[in-house]
C-alpha cells in the first residue's frame, strides 16, 4: 500500500500546525496578523526537528533581572509575572507534544549579566534572580525548561570580564550599528525602545532631564551590541534552535517575537512590571505604581508577589 503523504509533506504540514500555535502570542508591531507561510525562517528549523523525530528547541533571550526602577517592579526577585510566563512557556511546549510527540523544549538564555551595567543592576541581584527563576522552574515541575547564562559558558570568571569577553568576540563594531540605525527602521525603532526603557529604569538621576536622554541614548547603543553579542553566542551553542525574542518582530524575520503575557502595549515584559489579577480572574502586566492604586498587594511564601483587584 502506496503511502498518501510523503515524509516532507508531513513534516511541513506538522510545522505549521506548531506554527499556529505560536501566531496568536506573537508579539510585532505589524499591524495584521500573518498566517504560518509567512514565516519561512521558522518553519524551515522546526520542519527539521520534525523530520528528525526530535523535539523542537527554542532558545529565547529573556528574563534578565528585575528592572532596577521600584516604581515598576516589587524587587529584584522573580515574582507571579515570572511565574506565569515560566507556566505558558511550558504548556506551550506540553501542547506541541500533542502535535509532535517528541514535543519541545525551551531554553531560557538569561541575559542580565550581559549588560548589568549599562542598565544599573549589580551583579550580585542578577545572580539571585537567575538562581530563583530555576527554582521556580523546579518548584513548578517546568520540565520544558531550562536556564542558560554566562555562567554556562565562561564558569566563575568575575563578571566584567565575562563580558569584555562577548563583547569582543561578538558585537557589532559601534559604527556598523550606528549606520543600521540610521537606515533600517526596525532597528531604530530598537534603538528608541531601549532609550526609553533606560529613560524609565533610571530613578535616581541628579542631573537634567536632557541628560539623562543623552546618557541612554548612548547607553542604548551598548545595550544592543550586547544583545546582538549573546544572540551569537546563543547561536554557536544552540545552532539548530527556533529563535524567539522578547522584543516586537516584524513577520518574517529570523526571529519570532513572542508575547508571554498580556500587556497593554508590545514592550511590556515580567521584569519590567508586576503581574495585576483582575476582578474577573484573568492577569496583566503594567508598572508597580499603577497596579497599587489598582488592586492590593498579595504576598506568597511572605514575600511581594502581585496585586489583586478587588
Amino acid at each position: 500500500m502506496q503511502m498518501t503523504t510523503t515524509p516532507d509533506t508531513l513534516s511541513t504540514s506538522i510545522s505549521s500546525a506548531i506554527l499556529n500555535l505560536l501566531l496568536p502570542h506573537h508579539r510585532t508591531t505589524d499591524p495584521t496578523p500573518a498566517p504560518a507561510t509567512a514565516f519561512p525562517h521558522q518553519l524551515r528549523n522546526i520542519a527539521a526537528f520534525v523530520r528528525d523525530g526530535a523535539p523542537v528547541v527554542f532558545t529565547l533571550p529573556a528574563f534578565p533581572c528585575k528592572s532596577p526602577n521600584p516604581d515598576k517592579v516589587l524587587g529584584h526577585l522573580p515574582d507571579q509575572g515570572e511565574r506565569l510566563s515560566l507556566t505558558f512557556l511550558n504548556t506551550l511546549c506540553t501542547d506541541i507534544q500533542r502535535l509532535h510527540p517528541p514535543g519541545a523544549r525551551v531554553v531560557i538564555c538569561s541575559d542580565g549579566h550581559i549588560f548589568g551595567d549599562l542598565i544599573g543592576v549589580p551583579d550580585g541581584h542578577i545572580d539571585a534572580y537567575t538562581d530563583e527563576l530555576r527554582a521556580q522552574i523546579g518548584r513548578l515541575g517546568l520540565k520544558k525548561l531550562s536556564v542558560f547564562d554566562l555562567r554556562d559558558v565562561l564558569g566563575n570568571l568575575p563578571h566584567p570580564a565575562k563580558r569584555a569577553h562577548v563583547h569582543d568576540q561578538y558585537a557589532p563594531a559601534l559604527d556598523d550599528l550606528r549606520a543600521e540605525i540610521h537606515a533600517n527602521h526596525q532597528t531604530l525603532a530598537l534603538y528608541r525602545g531601549i532609550t526609553r526603557f533606560l529613560v524609565e529604569d533610571t530613578p535616581h538621576w541628579p542631573g537634567t532631564r536632557t541628560a539623562l536622554q543623552r546618557a541612554c541614548r548612548w547607553r542604548a547603543y551598548g545595550v544592543i551590541q550586547r544583545s546582538r553579542a549573546w544572540g551569537d553566542l546563543i547561536a554557536e551553542h544552540h545552532p539548530n534552535a527556533v529563535r524567539l525574542s522578547i522584543h516586537p518582530q516584524p513577520v518574517g524575520a529570523a526571529k519570532f517575537g513572542i508575547r508571554l503575557l498580556d500587556a497593554p502595549d508590545a514592550w511590556t515584559t515580567p521584569w519590567h512590571s508586576v503581574a495585576l489579577r483582575r476582578a474577573d480572574g484573568t492577569w496583566t502586566l503594567m508598572p508597580r505604581e499603577k497596579a497599587a492604586r489598582l488592586g492590593r498587594l498579595v504576598h506568597l511564601d511572605g514575600k511581594p508577589s502581585h496585586f489583586q483587584q478587588d
